[in-house]
């Protein structure tokens, strides 16, 4: 088998719930700029996927959480390059929300979980729905 068919990422987004509102942010200079999306970024080769999730929180919105809980997986077979998203739900967060990377991302926001912008990033759109419906598994 080439390697080729053997490639694809890990991404690993982080549910942060405050209220029952759920933090995104406007996505800028990228694939997907102008669309919200959830914290989070690529897993690291060798880095363990809880530890992703805090290194991604910390690096983009400078908050931390006590602990991460699995939320759901998300097979994106559709998306290219091929994903799988993976989704964890900050437990007790702290600390004051900061745009710590502004060429990435233009703003954070909160948004009621009923009243999502229409404009979601593509690989976010069915984990957001399925972590809202608390279905943990998706392959689609």
């Amino acid at each position: 088998m080439p390697d080729e068919y053997q490639k694809f990422y890990v991404g690993i987004n982080i549910f942060v719930i405050k209220n029952s509102q759920i933090l995104l942010g406007k996505r800028k200079n990228g694939y997907g700029a102008g669309t919200w999306g959830l914290p989070g970024g690529h897993l690291e080769t060798g880095e363990a996927m809880k530890d992703a999730a805090a290194r991604e929180l910390m690096e983009e919105t400078g908050l931390t959480a006590k602990s991460f809980e699995f939320s759901n997986i998300f097979n994106d077979r559709n998306s290219y390059p091929h994903h799988l998203q993976v989704g964890f739900m900050a437990q007790d967060v702290t600390g004051d929300l900061v745009l710590k990377e502004p060429d990435r991302c233009e703003e954070w926001k909160w948004f009621n979980v009923d009243e999502l912008p229409k404009d979601l990033f593509p690989s976010h759109v069915k984990q957001i729905e399925n972590f809202i419906k608390k279905i943990n598994f998706i392959d689609a």
